[in-house]
């Protein structure tokens, strides 16, 4: 017989401390949007655990909006920067914030990061969390649209075993799809188990190694690609 333990109403610890925080950083990610929208940009939460291919998702993106777009990115990690090169290679204004020993960002770091960019040179800023499918979903940033990205490679139960960042989701991606048959992986069941969780959820099916599937991407998020 499978025997679960779980907490009862009111025996967390520190819940007060917790909700407090929780106020603190939503009134904070509201700032950050309305700063955002007084200068006309677009703000992309872009969610997912280590490797999934958020950095390859974001440079891909960049690649395709950059000849329409002004744009910028955020690379959230504990404390490299090795993606954030990659990203700024790209010819945008970038910006490194290193977490130390926390495993998401939260809006006050999206607020002193703003500061480092020139707002009035920009249309579009993605926002890289740090890889991790559990704590960013409490940490509302001020974003406009949030993306959670997972990997086949992950395996089949991904989803379902973490439901709670995709009830916010506004796109759902599926990377490296050319791997699902070797991996024994279902797409059309991951994509099942999303919806299930959120009917609103859009969900694309990408390789963000060549690029497809990106198009679909930017137009989930309501962003006009053509050239």
């Amino acid at each position: 017989m499978t025997q679960i333990v779980q907490s009862e109403p009111g025996e967390i610890f520190d819940i007060e401390l917790d909700e407090n925080l929780k106020r603190a950083n939503d009134l904070i990610a509201e700032e950050n949007r309305k700063q955002l929208q007084k200068h006309g940009i677009r703000a992309i939460d872009v969610m997912g655990s280590v490797g999934a291919g958020k950095t390859s998702l974001i440079e891909q993106l960049v690649r395709l909006l950059k000849p329409r777009y002004r744009i910028a990115a955020f690379k959230g990690d504990l404390t490299s920067k090795i993606d954030y090169e990659r990203i700024e290679s790209l010819g945008i204004q970038a910006v490194q914030i290193n977490t130390g020993r926390e495993c998401h960002l939260d809006a006050n770091l999206v607020k002193k990061a703003l500061l480092k960019l020139d707002l009035t040179a920009l249309d579009l800023l993605f926002i890289e969390n740090v890889g991790n499918l559990i704590c960013p979903a409490d940490f509302p940033l001020g974003s406009d649209k949030r993306i959670v990205v997972i990997s086949v490679t992950e395996g089949p139960y991904m989803v379902v075993k973490h439901p709670f960042i995709f009830a916010d989701a506004d796109v759902a991606v599926i990377n490296k799809i050319d791997l699902a048959r070797p991996m024994d992986v279902d797409t059309d069941k991951l994509a099942g188990d999303v919806r299930n969780i959120n009917a609103r959820t859009s969900v694309v099916l990408t390789n963000c190694r060549t690029g497809e599937g990106v198009k679909q991407v930017a137009a989930a998020l309501g962003i006009d690609s053509a050239s």
